[in-house]
């Protein structure tokens, strides 16, 4: 997919006559690239958005605020991770092609400093005092109570502080005991997953561990740019999380498959599942994917291999695809997920600890880049109310 503009779109993106673009390239504001055998040249998409974002967002104190978050322009900067024509890239490289055989370990050291330090060399740490008797509840609310036991203590955003931070929550996600065992492990050995789903656990563990500036990683950014705690950052990565808009999806596709399963006719029930909720929100599409999640397509991929000795799991990719069909839309990661949750047998919930888990790397690492920038997050706001009271 090609994502260059013209510079009629170019220019109108910036709100700028041509000259003012040209003006723009020949003061590196801005590339331009050959258009093959044409002389006229074109103006990377993303390039164009980015410069957009700096001029209006100078100009106006925030009016492109409200565009930037509706999945528009990007409002911060990282060399954390991007997405490219389709591409969920760490730091230029590929995140399918590390799910073939890379850990959510090797994953974070990508992330968190382009795998110049082994951090994962440390023992298990210890749990946050009283967690360990604390009552039982869902997984992500242990998992926010241990980092809020761990928010007031002594604990900068440096990236030493991760692979404790991870195993403890892995920990509270699972109930168990903090290990230094490989994290797709440690789920493995909780759910007693096979060779087959340990493979499968590990290889979403990578696709899942950054994904730019979703809800959750820029409330962590903006904690961390206060110089509240790493935990305290993650905690508000976890809040947001919870959300039905995001790490809820996957639940929301297990309810949609469990309820199609059962249902005497299973598109109807299909119909109906999706009349109460966005199917962004449930499985399908993705705005930063129009051409499909390469997340879901690689997950899928490997279930359906796995299908042809397994008949329940034929049966829940059947009803996907059948979604898949009526929504006229491709399916996104919480969709795999629910999908591995309901055909192995894992605790309800599942999908949501993988996604917990794994994208704790991605979130330490942009709490460390936004504490290393010593800026503090604060968009302006756009007013739209009464500007005088009687």
């Amino acid at each position: 997919m090609n994502n260059d503009l013209s510079a009629a779109e170019a220019a109108r993106l910036l709100n700028v006559s041509l000259p003012t673009l040209y003006s723009y390239v020949s003061r590196g504001l801005l590339a331009s690239v050959s258009n093959g055998a044409s002389r006229r040249k074109r103006y990377p998409r993303e390039d164009v958005l980015r410069l957009a974002a700096r001029k209006n967002d100078a100009k106006r104190g925030g009016q492109t605020a409200m565009a930037a978050i509706n999945w528009g322009l990007p409002v911060l900067e990282t060399r954390i991770s991007h997405i490219l024509d389709g591409r969920l890239l760490y730091r230029g490289c590929d995140a399918t092609a590390l799910a073939e055989s890379a850990t959510l370990e090797a994953a974070a050291g990508l992330l968190w400093d382009d795998n110049a330090s082994d951090y994962f060399q440390q023992d298990a740490p210890a749990l946050p005092p009283g967690l360990a008797g604390a009552p039982d509840g869902p997984p992500l609310a242990r998992a926010m109570l241990a980092l809020a036991m761990l928010a007031t203590a002594d604990m900068a955003h440096s990236l030493p502080s991760g692979p404790a931070l991870m195993r403890i929550l892995a920990a509270a996600l699972l109930r168990t005991a903090p290990s230094a065992l490989p994290l797709h492990l440690q789920l493995a050995r909780a759910w007693q997953a096979d060779a087959e789903q340990t493979e499968l656990i590990r290889a979403a563990l990578i696709l899942l561990a950054d994904h730019e500036l979703n809800a959750s990683t820029f409330a962590v950014r903006c904690v961390a740019s206060t110089g509240a705690s790493l935990p305290a950052a993650l905690m508000a990565g976890l809040a947001a999380l919870s959300g039905d808009k995001h790490g809820g999806g996957s639940a929301a596709a297990r309810r949609m498959l469990t309820q199609a399963l059962a249902a005497p006719d299973a598109g109807a029930a299909i119909v109906a599942c999706y009349k109460t909720v966005a199917p962004e929100f449930a499985g399908f599409g993705h705005p930063l994917y129009p051409g499909g999640d390469p997340r879901a397509a690689y997950l899928l991929e490997i279930l359906s291999r796995m299908a042809h000795e397994k008949p329940e799991l034929a049966a829940i990719l059947a009803v996907c695809a059948a979604a898949g069909q009526l929504l006229d839309a491709r399916p996104n990661a919480d969709l795999a997920l629910a999908a591995m949750e309901l055909a192995f047998g894992w605790p309800e919930g599942a999908g949501m600890v993988v996604f917990a888990l794994a994208r704790s790397a991605g979130w330490i690492a942009h709490a460390a880049e936004q504490a290393d920038s010593a800026a503090l997050i604060r968009p302006r706001a756009r007013y739209v109310g009464r500007h005088q009271r009687d």
